[in-house]
């Protein structure tokens, strides 16, 4: 989830029963959705002893400190571990793995029934994920084909809100409702629901 620390365990085991020592260079970065590289936010490198068809796990920890003012709104991070075998030439083996951060949830409350030219409040739920405070909060509501832009207090660490909106639907049928809320921290954060209008 964003705004915590990412915890990965990669894992390696010796399939021969000869003694083997691997070398091991990981490397995270942020990344876009065409997985072109925004900046490298961690590196290290590790030596491990395998013994016959012996595994070992090699727990990394990725905090938000190093990847929350890197990451775009694609959210994403690759993880590289290159794994080269000792004492034995060009034997080298690279792994890889794209970890999509997922969103704080937007809540959006509809009232059991909403009936067409009878106003309806809608209760509307939202979260700083982050573990330092956010500020410039906007939510943007579109809905009927009209956009409200409302501006909202600062949020303290981890904090949750949340507001009421009131609306009166024209006609009957399926409406939707969508929410984009964004801060100086990070932006576009979406949520969506359906809401069925019915008759008088």
């Amino acid at each position: 989830v964003f705004g915590k620390d990412i915890s990965l365990i990669l894992i390696l085991k010796n399939l021969s029963f000869e003694h083997k020592t691997v070398k091991v260079d990981i490397s995270a970065s942020t990344i876009l959705y065409t997985r072109r590289t925004v900046a490298e936010i961690l590196k290290a490198t590790t030596s491990v002893d395998l013994g016959s068809k012996q595994g070992k796990h090699i727990r990394l920890k990725i905090p938000y400190s190093y990847y929350g003012k890197h990451l775009t709104t694609d959210k994403r991070i690759q993880v590289t571990a290159l794994c080269e075998v000792m004492h034995m030439s060009g034997i080298k083996l690279l792994v890889e793995k794209t970890i999509i951060l997922e969103d704080t949830n937007i809540i959006i409350k509809i009232p059991r029934r909403v009936v067409v030219n009878k106003a309806a409040t809608l209760e509307i739920s939202y979260a700083n994920p982050l573990p330092e405070p956010v500020s410039c909060c906007v939510l943007l509501v579109t809905l009927m084909n009209q956009q409200v832009k409302i501006h909202l207090a600062r949020l303290a660490p981890r904090e949750r809100s949340k507001i009421y909106f009131e609306f009166t639907p024209r006609r009957t049928g399926p409406l939707q409702l969508q929410v984009d809320f964004s801060c100086d921290k990070f932006s576009h954060v979406k949520g969506f629901v359906t809401i069925a209008v019915a008759p008088a």
